[in-house]
């Protein structure tokens, strides 16, 4: 499994920022601009603290094996492999969606003094805040999740050679 590329993350947010803000620019001059939904920052929120509760949880049971303790709880691998890809496609679509809310955010700027509008910008701005806590999440949830570096490098595992 491959790693979360931050460039590639960031790729995302930046094409999704620019093409939601021509969209809300051509959308705007054509009639009226769909609003930014309030539940957008709390979902967002949400699956940030599940996958940060997740991380946590699998730190302490990893942490608790190695330490060897008597009522160590296991981590079965594919529980943490399912785990890191959910943190992983919630980053990708995280960052598409804080895209998207950024260029509509930005695109809202122009136009603060209506009530309305300023609202809009607002709830745009906490999506945008919410998918990098998202992002910042997986990110953590992939570390946990990391098996250590094979101890002579050449890739074939650490099994003893008889």
């Amino acid at each position: 499994m491959k790693e979360l590329r931050i460039r590639v993350l960031a790729g995302v947010f930046v094409v999704a920022g620019i093409l939601s803000w021509a969209g809300a620019r051509l959308w705007n001059s054509v009639g009226t601009l769909p609003s930014v939904p309030v539940a957008a920052p709390i979902v967002l929120a949400l699956i940030a603290v599940v996958l940060a509760a997740t991380a946590f949880s699998l730190r302490a049971r990893l942490k608790a094996q190695r330490e060897r303790q008597p009522d160590a709880k296991g981590v079965d691998p594919l529980m943490a492999a399912r785990a890191v890809v959910f943190g992983q496609a919630s980053a990708l679509v995280a960052a598409l969606v804080a895209g998207m809310y950024g260029g509509t955010g930005v695109f809202l700027l122009e136009s603060l003094d209506i009530p309305a509008r300023r609202d809009q910008a607002i709830y745009a701005g906490f999506s945008v805040l919410a998918g990098i806590g998202v992002i910042a999440a997986a990110i953590f949830l992939e570390r946990v999740c990391k098996l250590p570096e094979d101890e002579d490098g050449n890739g074939q595992g650490t099994a003893p050679t008889t």
